[in-house]
């Protein structure tokens, strides 16, 4: 008899990237390998290739790093809900950290798989544009309550871009300005300041100036509204209908993403079971670190497929 189990899915971001990444499914799923063999078609070259062999410079590259982080998320929620025999995945909510917000929309219905691809590689083109335009980095502070983050952008005009648990905050800006901020703020007691490995000041005003582009992407794309209910970086709260999800992509440019009150509002709604599909146990580790009494599951290989399969057969 088949049972049900309730989960919220989510989904990670840029960053999450590793070559090699994706290889095995493709190796032992043929439905992986058909959701790979879909990237490469709608993008018109070997985005699989690079993501199994790198090299990693090419990887890292924003358009190519996002839809490659996307078929990896999708190949393993696919993967997954095939393997599984006797239980069927009924998801109460889902939540993406950033890019991983359009594969949440992706996996939702709300947008097709294929146009999922070609906006988050125009997103990714965009963001790259507009860190040309105006440069700038982020840095992640450990340690410092969300105010006293505040309080060093504040100081500094550094902006807030992450607000991942109570104790992880990362801030974005120009170079000057962050480079202020990592001063400050461990002169203020932060326990670890790290300026992180990224092209430009992502979540924050800077990024203004890819905000016209995307939304003519965005208005090229069909949305439907979405049965789930999607957690919004940008408030942490629930949405379902299609305009407001396209406006809330928008306004994800240059916006805080609200990832510790996503989880919470989750938990609050009676989340207990949370499911990270991708590339990296990042969010995982994050979710665990907001709340420790609910579980937490990762799929991002045949050797983490096979562990959860196992254990909840």
């Amino acid at each position: 008899m088949e049972t049900e189990m309730l989960v919220s899915t989510v989904f990670p971001g840029q960053g999450s990237q590793v070559v090699g990444m994706g290889k095995d499914l493709c190796e032992n799923f043929k439905l992986a390998k058909e959701v790979f063999e879909e990237a490469d078609d709608t993008l018109g070259y070997k985005l699989s290739e690079l993501m199994f062999n790198g090299p990693d410079k090419d990887l890292e590259d924003t358009s190519c790093s996002q839809p490659a982080i996307m078929a990896v998320s999708v190949a393993c929620w696919r993967v997954l809900n095939e393997s599984i025999k006797d239980m069927q995945l009924k998801v109460q909510c889902s939540a993406g950290h950033s890019l991983g917000e359009y594969t949440s929309l992706v996996i939702s219905g709300v947008i097709n798989y294929s146009d999922g691809l070609k906006l988050v590689q125009e997103r990714g083109r965009l963001m790259h544009d507009a860190s040309i335009a105006r440069p700038g980095t982020m840095a992640a502070i450990i340690g410092l309550s969300e105010q006293d983050a505040d309080i060093v952008c504040k100081q500094t005009g550094a902006e807030i871009a992450n607000i991942n648990s109570s104790d992880q905050i990362v801030i974005s800006g120009d170079l000057a300005c962050v480079t202020d901020a990592v001063k400050v703020a461990s002169d203020m007691g932060a326990r670890k300041v790290i300026e992180l490995p990224v092209s430009g000041a992502f979540h924050s005003s800077l990024m203004e100036y890819a905000s016209e582009g995307l939304s003519k992407v965005l208005d090229e794309i069909e949305f439907c509204d979405s049965d789930v209910p999607i957690i919004a970086n940008s408030t942490g709260l629930p949405m379902n209908n299609a305009d407001e999800i396209k406006q809330e992509l928008l306004n994800g440019l240059c916006s805080c993403v609200q990832w510790k009150d996503s989880i919470q509002y989750m938990v609050n709604s009676g989340v207990n079971n949370f499911i990270e599909f991708g590339p990296s146990r990042v969010l995982s580790s994050l979710i665990k670190r907001i709340n420790k009494e609910v579980t937490v599951d990762s799929i991002s290989s045949v050797k983490t497929l096979e562990q959860f399969v196992d254990s909840h057969s």
